[in-house]
């Protein structure tokens, strides 16, 4: 048997972890504070008229007309399983880039309210802490000691990936937009 050379790999060949630092945009979903990649956000905008959808999860909120396109809606609250709340003043929507199983989708989500972005360095962004096998934590990019507190990163697509919601929130989008036809071809 020959003896094997040594050969210097760099870290990052070596571990399944990616760089998480940069920009974010941080909001509040009650007590709790939460980051998205900001170069997944698309805009924010102030609540508008929402459309309910039937049949869909209790956390598709509907779908709204933006600027003539239609974007579905979700609540991350509920989602979340957080439970429902009114909405307020700072209540907005924020409009999403997403792409889960190939599909390229805008998806609005609503939250509490808007934080600030950030800048989180690589080096604030921790693991995610195990909760045991029962507790799925894969939508969780990690957690950023930032400032004087604790923000969630969520990787969004996770989420949206989670239950079919793309697909749900699409399928909703398309509906509406069908039946909004319809009733232009009757009058």
């Amino acid at each position: 048997m020959g003896v094997e050379a040594a050969v210097a790999v760099p870290s990052s060949v070596l571990s399944d972890e990616v760089e998480r630092g940069g920009k974010y945009l941080t909001f509040r979903l009650g007590a709790e504070e939460y980051g998205v990649e900001i170069l997944k956000v698309r805009e924010i905008i102030g609540l508008l008229a929402i459309t309910a959808v039937p049949r869909t999860p209790d956390f598709v909120r509907g779908v709204v007309n933006l600027r003539g396109k239609i974007i579905p809606v979700l609540d991350l609250r509920m989602k979340f399983g957080m439970g429902q709340v009114d909405d307020t003043e700072f209540t907005c929507i924020v409009v999403v880039d997403a792409e889960v199983n190939g599909r390229a989708a805008h998806i609005g989500v609503i939250v509490d309210t808007v934080s600030e972005v950030v800048q989180i360095a690589d080096a604030e962004i921790e693991e995610t802490p195990y909760f045991g096998e029962a507790l799925d934590t894969g939508f969780i990019l990690g957690m950023a000691k930032h400032r004087s507190g604790v923000k969630i990163l969520l990787n969004i697509e996770a989420v949206l990936a989670e239950s079919g919601v793309v697909e749900v929130a699409t399928m909703a989008a398309q509906e509406l937009a069908r039946v909004s036809e319809s009733e232009e071809k009757e009058a």
